[in-house]
Order: C-alpha cells, then structure tokens, then sequence
C-alpha cells in the first residue's frame, strides 16, 4: 500500500494533513515539552506517542525505574584542531538550548544525567577530519547529555558510534551558528539485548546547513525522536534514515521538523528492511508548519522492504500547515514486499538468487549510504547489510 502527497503553493488537501484556521490551535505537535519529569505521566501504552512503543522492554526507562549503574556506557571523543572538547556539570547554561524533553524517557535523562559533553567547532573553522565519538555500553544502565555547536560559518562532519550493550536514555543537541554547516552521522550498532532511547534536537541559525543521517542496526528496543527547529530564517535541513530490523527487534524513529521561521526548507527521506518474525519498524513523520513561517518548502517520505513473512511496519507521515503562503509540502509512505520481477530479471542474467537479492537490497539503500560522504562508514554500513542478509538465509 503506498501513499503519496503534494500540496503546492496556496493549496491543501485531505488524509494525514492537518490545516489548522489559527495558528493558536494547539496540537500534539506543538504541545508544550518540559524540564521536568513531573509533568509527564507514566506511559502505559494507550497514549498516542506511546501505542507503537513495546513498553515492558525499555527496561525501568519509561517509569524512573532505571537507576544508572557505573557500568554504563563509556563515551570517547576524537576531535581535530579546530575543536573544543569539554566535560561539563549540569549548571552549564549551554544545556538544553537546542530543544525541550518531549517525553518522559527524555525528560528524565535530561534530569539524571552527571555530566555532559559538549563539544565546540570554532566560528569559520572548516573541519578536514571528521569528530568521531564512540559510545560504548558496559552492560548497565546509563542516562547522557551531548551537545555540539558549531560557530557561524564553521563547517564539521560528526560520527556519533553506539556499540555494545547497555540501557541508555540520552538527549543530544546540535546547535549551528548562522551560515554554518553540519552533517552528523548517526550509527546504533548495538548489541542484541541493548535498549537506547533517544531525543536528537537541532537549532539551525540563519541561512544554516543540517544534514542528519541515522543508521539503526542493532538492539533489542531503539527509539529515537530526532527534531528539528530553526532560529532564524533561510535555514535547511536534510533528515535521512536507514534501518534494518531483524528477528524479534523494535527499531521506532519519530521526527519532527518544526518550520517556526520563514523561508526554510526541509527534506526527509528514510528506508528500512525487515526480516524475520516480529521484527517491529515504527516510522512516524511530523511536519509542522507555524503561521509565521511562509516560504516554506518541506518534503518527507517513508519506504520500507519486507523481506520475509513475520514482519511489521508502521509508517504515518503527517503534515500540519497554519499557513498557505509556502512553497510546497508534501509526504510519502510505502510498504512493499520484495519485488520478485526484479529478482527474475537478475537471475535471467545468469546471477544466483541469494547474489540478486543481495543486490536488489543494497540498491534499496545506495542513495541514503551515499549520504554520508565517508569511504570507512560507508564501507562498514554496506557490509553490515551484508551480513544482515546472509543471517536470512
């Protein structure tokens, strides 16, 4: 079944957009997030953002049960010259600028983690090496705060790597300076018992560059909420995903770009394969365009491969428009089963069957992992696919 929308300038249209007479209507896109985990109840399953989640395996990270452990996770950052690199306490006025905890797994690691990296790309430095940081999991509990902010003008690539196994909540800010630009890659290579919840906020300033990448692998339950907000007007933002959800996994990823500012623009674009039974892909995209913000232009699209019987998608793109003076919005979603005529066509030229399908596959991804602009994570993702299939055999 396969969705697809397009509203252009000065127009709307019916299903999953929403176009709101007042810019005063409020709506679960732009209810108020909070600090504080007080004002977030205990999830129980029944509530919208919450009805996909698989809650009995977060582990304690929903209802304040979770009590991190020294043998959580251990972060290491490899940063070029050109960047600073710092540990900060909790009363660092640089925390939390980017965004607001929207949930209550959110609000509560921003209210227990210890201490904060934060890590600061110079104003016109441009970054010839990217920042890599590791995150590894020692097998316990952990809740972790990361910002990274580029000054105006700066340029930089960041690696962010989960591996291991471990239980953590973490909220992660990108704050870019006017006219700077960012590509963050993303990789949750997890081990298989892992649970990672997480909130990504980006701030674009004036006339900035956000290119976001987020590759899921690994885990048991990863949830993410990537969100995007602009500070200014003449911002750009680029939101591409890639999962592959295997036997039994959980893999949910829910966006939100809130167009608050005039003229920017945004596009979203994230695929995922699954296999095995009960493998569980979640994908929610949330447009939201405020009255201010005329000369938007916006784009999201959601497509998935099923590749065995077993398998489940969820995928519910929605765009919600106070304003019809914009360039255009619009959405698509797509679920399909693995094409059989293109396997045929392959194997009619002499290639065997697991070959083809291995191909059809790495073809599905090749415009998303060509994104990421790094030979070496490149080179690792494509492999990390391969091996994916061969387990299906």
């Amino acid at each position: 079944m396969a969705e697809a929308q397009n509203i252009p300038a000065g127009s709307t249209t019916a299903g999953s957009i929403a176009v709101a007479a007042e810019s005063t209507v409020a709506t679960r896109m732009s209810a108020p997030p909070s600090f504080d985990v007080a004002d977030f109840p205990v999830p129980h399953g029944r509530e919208e953002e919450w009805r996909f989640t698989p809650l009995e395996r977060l582990r304690g990270l929903h209802d304040g049960t979770a009590v991190a452990t020294g043998d959580g996770v251990k972060v290491v950052i490899e940063a070029p010259s050109g960047v600073t690199v710092e540990t900060v306490g909790r009363d660092d006025a640089r925390l939390g600028r980017a965004g607001t905890p929207v949930d209550r797994v959110a609000a509560q690691a921003y209210s227990s983690f210890q201490q904060a990296s934060v890590v600061t790309v110079a104003k016109e430095a441009v970054l010839t090496e990217p920042v890599r940081i590791a995150v590894h999991g020692e097998g316990g509990v952990a809740y972790g705060h990361q910002v990274i902010e580029l000054g105006a003008f700066a340029e930089a690539v960041v690696v962010i790597d989960h591996t291991g196994d471990a239980v953590l909540a973490a909220n992660v800010d990108y704050v870019l300076g006017d006219g700077a630009k960012l590509t963050v890659v993303s990789v949750q290579d997890w081990d298989e018992k892992a649970v990672h919840v997480g909130q990504h906020n980006a701030l674009i300033g004036r006339d900035a560059s956000f290119k976001s990448i987020v590759v899921t692998f690994g885990g048991d339950v990863v949830r993410l909420h990537p969100r995007v907000a602009y500070a200014s007007t003449g911002g750009e933002a680029e939101l591409f995903g890639l999962y592959f959800t295997d036997k039994g996994q959980h893999q949910e990823h829910r966006l939100l770009v809130d167009h608050n500012a005039p003229h920017c623009k945004s596009n979203v674009a994230y695929k995922g394969a699954l296999q095995g039974d009960g493998a569980h892909a979640v994908w929610i995209g949330d447009v939201l365009i405020q009255a201010a913000a005329e000369g938007t232009d916006t784009y999201e699209m959601n497509r998935n491969l099923v590749l065995t019987d077993g398998a489940r998608v969820d995928s519910v793109p929605n765009l919600e428009i106070e304003t019809g003076e914009i360039v255009g919005a619009g959405h698509a979603s797509a679920t399909g089963r693995f094409d059989d005529e293109q396997l045929f066509y392959l194997q009619s030229r002499g290639i065997p069957a697991e070959e083809a399908r291995r191909l059809v596959v790495r073809g599905f991804f090749a415009e998303l992992v060509q994104q990421i602009g790094l030979p070496d994570v490149e080179a690792r993702l494509l492999d990390k696919i391969e091996t994916e299939l061969k387990a299906s055999v």
